[in-house]
């Protein structure tokens, strides 16, 4: 393909990238394409038939509208991906290194947990989680993934996923609505592993430049820990997922940034006591390594 052919495909795709909005849900006709690029309509309908071929655009078999095809979101989603990776290698290298303990990048998918990346502690034996998927309600990193869903979302997702009968941390609806709402208001969640031999499990949300939670970050602790400590890896591990997305664009003062100043809730693992201030400042975390 010339350079001139490829940039008129390019402007085609950008009419149908369009506004964003309702106005691009039911696609743009070739007319209209070919008026707004002031070019011919043949040529413009051989161009599309082109990209419909290779997935990049899809037509819409009753109004014979286009739009943008599978093609280019599956390779948008693969790219976030990417950048996610690459862009948190060094802040889970860091919390490996400060914790002596297994970091890992984990998104949600459907229903599922994926681990994305790892970073591994001084330790001779680990268990292997990247490309593992398992279910969200199993998974240390799944409340921080749900903390932006509404109570009805989570509810129905549990009462669909829970098991029964069982006395488990997994099981217990009302756990899971409180460790949701400590995410919010502290930036980590603290919970039982049920996968493998960790004591537990920090992990914190990461967003993206739209706030949106595009990940999280999550510690699976094998020394058995104490409530302080537990306390203090939460708050270390909530900052440095907020360096994290501030790293991927998030802007100053966006979601996720220093929780509110709640205090205690219903079903905490921590009493109102008990419960941790605020996640302060702390820097790089590096600079915390002989805490442990």
């Amino acid at each position: 393909m010339s350079s001139v052919g490829l940039r008129r495909d390019m402007e085609i795709l950008e009419v149908l990238a369009g506004h964003g909005d309702h106005r691009d849900v039911d696609g743009f006709g070739v007319s209209w394409i070919a008026q707004r690029l002031d070019r011919e309509k043949s040529q413009v309908s051989r161009a599309l038939r082109a990209l419909e071929v290779e997935g990049m655009v899809e037509r819409d078999p009753l109004t014979r509208r286009y739009r943008l095809g599978w093609r280019l979101f599956a390779l948008a989603a693969r790219t976030q991906q990417s950048r996610l990776v690459q862009v948190s290698a060094p802040f889970l290298q860091r919390l490996a290194t400060v914790f002596d303990e297994d970091t890992h990048l984990c998104i949600l998918r459907g229903d599922m947990v994926l681990t994305l990346a790892s970073m591994p502690s001084s330790r001779a034996y680990h268990r292997v989680w990247e490309g593992i998927s398992v279910p969200v309600i199993m998974a240390a990193a799944g409340r921080s993934l749900l903390a932006d869903w509404d109570k009805e979302q989570v509810g129905t997702l549990l009462r669909a996923a829970l098991p029964t009968g069982l006395d488990s941390a997994v099981s217990d609806e009302k756990r899971w609505m409180a460790d949701l709402a400590h995410v919010r208001s502290h930036g980590y969640a603290v919970t039982a592993i049920e996968l493998d031999d960790s004591a537990a499990g920090v992990s914190a949300p990461v967003r993206d430049h739209r706030g949106l939670i595009a990940g999280a970050i999550s510690v699976s602790v094998t020394r058995t820990p104490g409530e302080s400590r537990l306390r203090e890896m939460g708050g270390i591990v909530a900052e440095t997922a907020r360096q994290l997305s501030a790293a991927l664009g998030l802007p100053p003062g966006g979601p996720g940034g220093p929780p509110g100043t709640s205090r205690g809730y219903p079903g905490s693992r921590f009493s109102a006591e008990e419960e941790p201030a605020p996640a302060r400042d702390h820097g790089d975390p590096a600079d915390d390594r002989n805490r442990w």
